[in-house]
C-alpha cells in the first residue's frame, strides 16, 4: 500500500504543543528520527520510515499532520509534490477538444494546481526535484494525455489561462479596461467580446476601480481575445449574478470547437451543468493529498459526485451522500412576525430602491435573488440598521446581526479571540460543522477567502440576535461547504426560533436553503424594486421569467437542473407557465 505523510507548515506551531508528534512517535522512540524540525522548526516526517500507526496526526493539537494510505490502484508515483512532505497531487484532468471539460471537487485538493500544470503555468515534477515534458509523455503512455503532452512539447499547444483571484489583479495591472483588453487582442475581436460580455460601459474606467463582477468579466475577456486553442477557466462565475452566469456559460461553450479545447474549475453546480459536456471528480484530504478521477458525462459525474462512491474506482471519497429533499409547497401559517417594512423608498446619487410591503416571520429562511448593481445589499443595510430609508417605515423592535458582502481580511486578531462566544455557546451547531477549529490561532489577514467566509459566518451567527442577514455566504466556498452552510442556517434558525435573509447568486444553495424567497427587478444602476416574501415555487416562477430558464429536478439525485433552452422539457414547462419544478 502507498503511504505519503503530509506536514501543513501553516498549521505546525511547535513552540504551543512542546513538539508532542516528536515525542510520541514509536519509531522516534526506538531511537530512529522519523519526525524531526526542520530550518523553519515546523514537524518534518521520513516516509520511509512512518510505520503508519496514525498517533501524531491524532495527538497534534492543530491537525497539521496528515499519514494517508492511499489507494492500492494509485501504483505510479504523483504528478507534483510540493517539497519532501507537501501536498500531493496525483493524475490530471485531460482537455478534449471540441468539448467543454469541468473539475469537480473540495477547496484544497489540487484543482488549481491540476489546471496551472495543463495550462503550462506550473512545471510538473513526478514527486522528485523536477521533471521535463519527454518525462509527462512517459508517464502517460497509451492515453489521451500523451497525445497532448506530445503536443506541447511540440509547440502546438497555446493555453490561455483565467486565474482564480481575480481581486489580485488590480495588483498587477494599471491602466484602462480599454487598453489592457486591446493589448491582449490576439483575435482583433474587442468589441464583439466586450459587447458580449456587456462590459461595453466601463471601457474607460480604471481597472483599479470597477468591481468585482466586472473584474472578473474583463479577466474573462482577456483570456479569450489570445490567440489559443486550449482556454483554461479557474471558478469564472465568482462576483457574478445569476443572469450574468448564464450569459458567461455560453461565451465559455462557444469557445469549444474541433480545434479548441475547453476546461472550467466551478464550484456552482447549476453553472457547472449548464456549460459542460464532461466533468473529472477530484477528491482526496484538504492540505495533503488530490486524486483526479476518470472523466464522466457531466449529470452522470455530478451525481456521482454527490452520493460520494466512485463505482468504476470502488472509491469511497465521502462518508455520506448529498441528498435534495422534495419538499413541498409550505402552507400559510400565522407565526409572530419578527420584522417588516412598507412603502421604504431610497436613493442613492441616480440609483433608486422602492419596496411596497413585506415582512418575515419566525422560523423564516429567506432568500434574496436579483442582479448585480440593483439595490440587494441597500435593503439589507437598510434592515441592519445600517441606513435610513428616504421613506417609509421598518419595525425596528429587532435584534439584528449582519454579514456583509465584502470580508475585513487585514485585521491581525487571531480567530480564537475574535470567536471566544461562539466556541463557548455553539461548538455543536456552528464550530464543529463549519470546520473552525483548525483555523483557531490563525490571525484574520492569513486566512484564505473560503476560511474567512466560515469564520464571519460563525461569527454572524454567533450573534444574539432574532433576525440574521447573511450577504453572499457562499462566495469562496465549494460545493460541499455551501450545502454545509445551508444546513448550518436553516437548523440554526428552527432551533433559536429566529428568521434568516440570505442574499447569494448560487440558485442550487438559494434552492436548498430557502423556505421563501424576495426578488429584485428593476435596472442596474438606476432603480431596483423588492418584491415578496413569496412561496419558493412563486419567487423562482417570477425570477426565471426574467433569465428565460426553466428548472427541473434531477430523478436520480433530485437536485435542480436547468432545461436546456429550446429542450422539450423547456418548451413544455414555459407552455405550462411552470418555469420552476413541482415537487
Amino acid at each position: 500500500m502507498t503511504r505519503i505523510a503530509v506536514v501543513e507548515k501553516d498549521k505546525c506551531f511547535h513552540t504551543k504543543c512542546a513538539d508532542l508528534c516528536i515525542k510520541v512517535c514509536p519509531v522516534n522512540r526506538t531511537g530512529k528520527e522519523c519526525i524531526v524540525l526542520d530550518e523553519e522548526k515546523k514537524a518534518k516526517i521520513d516516509e520511509s520510515l512512518c510505520t503508519g500507526c496514525g498517533i501524531c496526526p491524532k495527538r497534534c493539537p492543530f491537525e497539521a499532520i496528515h499519514i494517508i494510505n492511499l489507494p492500492e490502484a494509485l501504483n505510479k508515483p504523483p504528478i507534483h509534490r510540493y517539497g519532501g512532505d507537501g501536498f500531493v497531487l496525483y493524475n490530471l484532468p485531460i482537455p478534449i477538444f471540441g468539448k467543454v471539460v469541468g473539475i469537480l471537487g473540495r477547496n484544497g485538493i489540487g484543482k488549481s494546481t491540476a489546471i496551472k500544470i495543463l495550462a503550462g503555468v506550473l512545471q510538473p515534477n513526478l514527486g522528485k526535484k523536477e521533471a521535463g515534458y519527454d518525462d509527462l509523455i512517459a508517464y502517460f503512455k497509451g492515453t489521451e494525455a500523451q497525445i497532448f503532452f506530445e503536443k506541447v512539447k511540440k509547440g502546438e499547444i497555446k493555453a490561455s489561462y483565467k486565474l482564480q483571484q481575480v481581486d489580485q489583479i488590480p495588483k498587477q495591472i494599471k491602466g484602462k479596461v480599454r487598453d489592457l483588453l486591446k493589448k491582449v487582442d490576439e483575435k482583433n475581436k474587442f468589441e464583439e467580446v466586450a459587447k458580449e460580455l456587456e462590459i461595453e460601459a466601463i471601457l474607460d474606467n480604471d481597472i483599479k476601480k470597477i468591481s468585482g463582477g466586472e473584474l472578473q468579466r474583463v479577466a474573462i475577456a482577456a483570456a479569450s481575445l489570445k490567440k489559443a486553442n486550449f482556454y483554461v477557466f479557474d471558478e469564472p462565475t465568482s462576483y457574478l449574478d445569476a443572469k450574468q452566469r448564464i450569459k458567461v456559460s455560453k461565451f465559455i461553450q462557444n469557445l469549444a470547437d474541433e480545434k479548441t479545447a475547453v476546461m472550467v474549475v466551478e464550484h456552482d453546480l447549476i453553472i457547472l451543468d449548464y456549460m459542460t459536456d464532461l466533468v473529472h471528480i477530484m477528491y482526496g484530504e484538504e492540505g495533503a493529498y488530490g486524486i483526479v478521477g476518470l472523466p464522466k458525462t457531466t449529470r452522470v459525474g455530478i451525481n456521482i459526485y454527490l452520493s460520494g462512491y466512485m463505482k468504476e474506482e470502488n472509491v469511497r471519497f465521502r462518508d455520506k451522500p448529498i441528498k435534495f429533499e422534495t419538499r413541498p409547497p409550505e402552507k400559510a401559517k400565522e407565526k409572530p412576525v419578527i420584522t417588516g417594512w412598507k412603502d421604504i423608498a431610497k436613493k442613492l446619487g441616480k440609483f433608486s430602491l422602492d419596496a411596497k410591503q413585506g415582512e418575515l416571520q419566525k422560523h423564516d429562511v429567506t432568500g434574496i435573488l436579483g442582479e448585480n448593481g440593483i439595490g440587494k445589499t441597500t435593503f439589507v443595510r437598510m434592515l441592519a440598521g445600517e441606513i435610513k430609508p428616504d421613506k417609509g417605515g421598518i419595525m425596528q423592535n429587532v435584534k439584528v446581526s449582519y454579514k456583509p458582502q465584502y470580508l475585513e481580511s487585514g485585521s491581525t486578531e487571531i480567530v480564537a479571540n475574535v470567536l471566544k462566544d461562539a466556541v463557548m455557546k455553539y461548538d455543536i451547531q456552528l464550530m464543529r460543522p463549519l470546520k473552525i477549529k483548525q483555523l483557531m490561532l490563525k490571525k484574520l489577514s492569513e486566512l484564505s477567502g473560503g476560511e474567512l467566509q466560515r469564520v464571519s459566518i460563525a461569527l454572524c451567527l454567533s450573534r444574539d440576535a432574532n433576525l440574521y442577514l447573511l450577504d453572499e455566504p457562499s462566495a469562496y466556498l465549494d460545493v460541499e461547504q455551501r450545502l454545509t452552510v445551508s444546513k448550518v442556517i436553516r437548523d440554526f434558525m428552527d432551533q433559536k426560533g429566529a428568521s434568516a435573509l440570505i442574499v447569494d447568486h448560487d440558485l442550487l444553495f438559494v434552492d436548498y436553503l430557502s423556505r421563501k424567497l424576495v426578488v429584485f427587478d428593476g435596472v442596474p444602476a438606476e432603480r431596483g424594486e423588492v418584491h415578496g416574501p413569496f412561496a419558493m415555487a412563486e419567487g423562482m416562477n417570477m425570477f426565471l421569467e426574467d433569465l428565460q430558464l426553466t428548472f427541473r429536478r434531477d430523478p436520480e439525485s433530485k437536485r435542480p437542473r436547468a432545461n436546456k433552452p429550446g429542450s422539450q422539457m423547456d418548451q413544455m414547462q414555459k407552455r405550462e407557465g411552470n418555469l420552476y419544478y413541482t415537487d
